[in-house]
């Protein structure tokens, strides 16, 4: 396929599990990833197994089965936004070309995955790696596209920003 070849993949947590059982331990691991063609285009996955490898190549599927579309405006997002899942809060706001991507951990690896060259974010409340994508990409679904906004309210997108 030809949109593999285009797609960044970055893992962002590997866990490793101990399951006690009468011959000792048994481990197990657990993979967060995401997925990402730098164009506007990206997905999460998390994938379990008792080989890393596996763990990852199913983290991997899962995330390229949930890609999502984000509507970006030049290198940046459209507008500020206030994201939750659970206990993590996210907020990410555009910046101006040159800034680059100020962002911790998670967050970042998201942000070069989809294409982002110049956010500033906040990553607040919890700091579990598996929420914080979560808030991220419910962030994503806030965004609002300005074509789809103007064609919405009737209008051109120079009436609405001159």
């Amino acid at each position: 396929m030809d949109q593999d070849k285009v797609l960044v993949e970055k893992l962002i947590k590997l866990n490793r599990v101990a399951k006690v059982v009468k011959g000792g331990r048994r481990f197990s691991f657990s993979a967060l990833v995401v997925v990402g063609d730098q164009k506007g285009s990206v997905g999460y996955g998390f994938g379990k197994a008792n080989d890393v490898s596996e763990a990852i190549r199913k983290g991997m599927e899962k995330a390229k089965k949930n890609m999502i579309k984000v509507p970006l405006k030049n290198s940046t997002i459209p507008h500020e936004v206030l994201a939750e899942f659970k206990s993590a809060k996210i907020v990410m706001k555009p910046a101006s070309p040159g800034t680059g991507v100020i962002a911790g951990g998670p967050v970042r690896a998201v942000m070069d995955a989809v294409g982002i060259n110049d956010i500033l974010s906040k990553s607040l409340g919890s700091k579990n790696s598996n929420n914080i994508v979560k808030a991220v990409f419910n962030g994503f679904g806030e965004l609002m596209d300005a074509k789809k906004v103007a064609m919405d309210r009737g209008k051109s997108i120079n009436d609405m920003w001159g």
